[in-house]
């Protein structure tokens, strides 16, 4: 399994702190640092089986700057708001962890970490 961090991130350290004590085999990535390409983003976005806009920060000072509130959230709208996350990833939501079963969960409580743990042992 992997997990999308952003170390500032107090929900991505909390994960990071429950995958670790319950003994997970992961690894980081810092996508910040790190930037996933467009395709991988679409392949998470299978994974979660979500839209790009639902996993956006919206209220970030980049998603304001782009008016992304005011996007179009269609299949027509889809790529330009993917285009948007590969070249601003301070806009995607965190933690991602992509679990072992070909899923993925944004991992924003400890419940969703149990979650991508159970489907890596499952």
């Amino acid at each position: 399994m992997e997990i999308w961090i952003n170390p500032a991130c107090s929900k991505c350290r909390t994960a990071v702190g429950l995958l670790d004590a319950e003994g997970a085999e992961y690894t980081v990535r810092r996508y910040l640092e790190d930037v996933p390409s467009a395709d991988e983003i679409r392949a998470v976005l299978e994974r979660l089986g979500l839209e790009p806009w639902d996993i956006t920060r919206t209220q970030e000072a980049v998603a304001k700057e782009l008016g992304l509130r005011q996007w179009a959230r269609d299949e027509a709208a889809r790529e330009r708001w993917i285009t948007a996350l590969a070249e601003h990833p301070t806009l995607i939501q965190r933690p991602i962890i992509t679990a072992d079963d070909g899923t993925a969960l944004v991992a924003r409580t400890d419940e969703a970490v149990r979650e991508a743990l159970a489907r890596g042992n499952g």
